[in-house]
Order: structure tokens, then C-alpha cells, then sequence
């Protein structure tokens, strides 16, 4: 990605001139420095008006430059993305990380990572749209409208920091047309799938069968089932407790780490499950005894290993759902349904919107509207129906005419 460039500022080399470009048109021009790869950058700006007055401006542009306002306008598409990814690094979690870097490797750097900052055009990142729609994907195969709306949004966070940063005053990326993409069909698996998946998972692997149960009861994230602790589980008060995630890491390596939101929540369980977890809990502690170690609160509720000391992969579990899936003659859904299927019965059952948010993990509820808004729509349509029949009732009124044969006989009349 290239180091941080040095600025002029830093090294005493702020410098700056006129160049007279016509009748009273003069271009104002500021080194900055020079870039990783050893060019010269500068800040330019076109001024209009006496020479008096664009001396004047050349000096404040000059003072700018030296506070570091404009430390690198002159830097490149890849020097921005590189101190942006360095700044992002702490806040985004590591598959995060690698899914930017794979996007600017792969697509973004190879088209613009040389493209002066100043230089790039709206007009030129919807060619580059355009082509990655025909032929960006893998031996030159299509890419996805959905593909390509993630090359762009990250390009447009990565601008957006380069404007606050005043590498740039405006960013390109948010005058293009990326494609639209279509809302994303969400899978939902029906009540009867899971008890036939949790059947054929009772009778092949028992773990396996918790950990689809506790997926569908609370909506966690697979990362988050991994990461689950026996101190995290209260058997008496019927709750869990989640807290951190597991995520893969490159060379089958594994990181725990804070939950999504960095923010832990309880969620209560349900009798028949706590009776599931509190069997399971009991093989647990037999397989710690049978190698001469106790089950401490820290041991891994699902663990490779007999004491609990190292948790399950998250896409090992998603291996071994597919597995089950077929062999139970379950249709495809992944493993991530049954989360939306606890999201989606929730609202279907009329949970409050907030409560449905809190025990998903969403930041706020409105990141479930967006998500299961056809669902929240739907629930809506049945709140108006419950009320109506509240409200459906064949009084008379003074007439002795109901109310109901009255909205038939005239439907589109406005009451008095």
C-alpha cells in the first residue's frame, strides 16, 4: 500500500508561485513535497482577479499547506487509501480488513492507485463501473451489480476521508451511477426444516444439534455461538450472556474478539433449550474428566478439544450445517437463515421492534427496519387488521342502521 509521504512542511521545503495564465487569470502554485515514489506534489488553484489579489491568495494557500491542510492534494489514489486503511485498521474487524484489501488490491489500486487525487473524474470511476460489470469478474466474467456497489462503496468512504482530510475538496465518487442492486433475497427456513435439521442433527451429532437450536432461539451470529463461554451461560436464571466472537483468520488461525457492536447483550432462553444446554454441559464436563481436567466458566460451550480450551471454527460450522442440510433433504439455506429466521418470527409474533434489535445485536433498531422492512410491513398490515376487528362490531346508531351495513351500502360516503 506504500508508506506516508513526508510532507514539504516538515521537511522546511514550503514553497510556492504565480503563473500568469491570461488576462487576469493567474494559477497559483504550492510544492508539498514529494511522494513514496519520489514525485513531486504540489496544490494548484485557478484565481481570477488582479495580480495583488492572487498574491494573496497564494499566501493564505501557502499558510494552509504548512498547517497541513493540503498536505498531500497532490498525493494518489493509493497514498490516500493507504494512511485510510492504516486509520480503519483498529475500528474494523480483521475479515473486514481483508475484504478491503482484497477490493483495492484487486480492483481499485490496479485502475486508480497511480490517479492523482485531483485528477480523478466522476466520468472515469463509471467507465471503470461499467467495465467491472462486463468483464471485472474472475477470467474475465461479469461482476455482479452487488460486487460492484461494494468497489464503490468502499472508494466513496475512502474519498469521503480524503475531503475531511482536505486531500481533496470534493469527492468524485459521489456525483457516479454505480448499478443498483436489487434487495437481497433473505432465506428464511420454515419451523418445520429446523425440527427436521434438529431431528437428523440429535441422531448424528448432539453439538451440532445446540448449536442449530441456539442459532434459531436467539439469532447470534455463528462467530458469536463460537466465542460462548460456560461463565457466559446462567442455567438457573435461564439467560446467556454474549460478549466477544471468533473469527478465522488466514492459516487456520482464530481471533476472539468483541462482539460486532462492542457491546455485550443477555438474552433469555427458553425451558426446553436451557434443558439441551444444561445436557450438553453434562457431556462437557465427561469429556474434561476423561483426560484428567474439570470444565472451568472459561472452556468453549463448542470445542475441538475435550477440556474446552479452543473454540469451534465459524466456517467449520457452516460445513457442518451444509452437511446436515443435505442429509436431512433440507433445501439450501445457509446457515446465517437461522438467524433470520429468529428475526423474522419475532416480528411475526408482533415483538417490538427494539426488543427484536436488542437481542439480534443490531447498534440500533434501525438497522432491523432496514433489513427485515418486508416483515415489518407485514406485521404492521396484521396490527391494522387486530385493530379493526377490536373496533368490528354491528351497532346500531340512532337510525338503528350498524355501522358495518352502512360502510356497505356506501362505502366512499364521508361520515358527518
Amino acid at each position: 500500500m506504500g508508506q506516508i509521504p513526508k510532507t514539504a512542511a516538515e521537511a522546511g521545503e514550503l514553497r510556492g508561485h504565480l503563473e500568469p495564465r491570461g488576462k487576469n487569470v493567474w494559477r497559483a502554485k504550492v510544492y508539498l513535497g514529494r511522494g513514496d515514489n519520489g514525485t513531486k506534489r504540489y496544490v494548484t488553484k485557478t484565481i481570477r482577479g488582479t495580480k495583488r489579489h492572487a498574491e494573496d491568495v497564494l499566501a493564505e494557500l501557502v499558510v494552509e499547506a504548512g498547517a497541513g491542510t493540503h498536505d498531500v492534494t497532490g498525493g494518489t489514489v493509493r497514498e490516500l487509501a493507504a494512511r485510510w486503511l492504516e486509520m480503519s485498521r483498529t475500528s474494523l474487524s480483521p475479515t473486514t480488513v481483508r475484504e478491503y484489501e482484497r477490493l483495492l488490491d484487486t480492483f481499485i489500486l490496479p485502475r486508480f492507485g497511480s490517479v492523482r487525487l485531483r485528477a480523478l473524474r466522476p466520468q472515469s470511476i463509471d467507465r471503470f463501473y461499467a467495465e467491472l460489470l462486463d468483464n471485472g469478474g474472475q477470467g474475465g466474467r461479469s461482476l455482479s451489480p452487488r460486487s460492484v456497489s461494494h468497489v464503490h462503496a468502499l472508494l466513496r468512504h475512502i474519498l469521503n476521508q480524503g475531503v475531511r482530510w482536505g486531500w481533496i475538496a470534493s469527492n468524485p465518487a459521489l456525483r457516479t451511477s454505480p448499478p443498483r442492486v436489487g434487495r437481497h433475497e433473505i432465506l428464511t427456513p420454515e419451523p418445520k426444516e429446523i425440527l427436521t435439521l434438529l431431528r437428523e442433527a440429535e441422531r448424528t451429532d448432539p453439538d451440532l444439534a445446540l448449536f442449530v437450536r441456539l442459532a434459531a432461539v436467539t439469532g447470534a451470529r455463528r462467530g458469536e455461538l463460537c466465542g460462548l463461554r460456560w461463565g457466559d451461560i446462567d442455567l438457573v436464571g435461564g439467560m446467556l450472556s454474549i460478549t466477544r466472537a471468533v473469527i478465522g483468520m488466514r492459516k487456520d488461525s482464530l481471533m476472539v474478539k468483541d462482539t460486532k457492536t462492542h457491546a455485550g447483550r443477555r438474552i433469555s432462553l427458553d425451558s426446553e433449550t436451557l434443558g439441551v444446554l444444561s445436557i450438553h454441559h453434562d457431556r462437557c464436563v465427561q469429556r474434561a474428566a476423561a483426560v484428567d481436567s474439570c470444565l472451568s466458566d472459561s472452556a468453549f460451550v463448542f470445542s475441538t478439544e475435550a477440556d474446552g480450551s479452543r473454540p469451534r471454527r465459524p466456517d467449520g460450522m457452516s460445513l457442518a450445517f451444509i452437511r446436515l442440510r443435505r442429509r436431512a433433504g433440507v433445501r439450501e439455506l445457509p446457515l446465517h437463515s437461522l438467524r433470520h429466521f429468529a428475526a423474522t418470527r419475532m416480528l411475526d409474533a408482533g415483538v417490538p421492534v427494539r426488543t427484536v434489535a436488542g437481542r439480534l445485536g443490531h447498534a440500533n433498531a434501525a438497522t432491523t427496519l432496514n433489513v427485515y422492512s418486508h416483515w415489518v410491513v407485514a406485521s404492521d398490515q396484521a396490527a391494522a387488521v387486530a385493530l379493526g376487528d377490536l373496533l368490528r362490531d354491528d351497532w346500531a346508531d340512532s337510525n338503528g342502521e350498524s355501522a358495518r351495513s352502512r360502510s356497505i351500502r356506501a362505502p366512499f360516503e364521508i361520515p358527518s
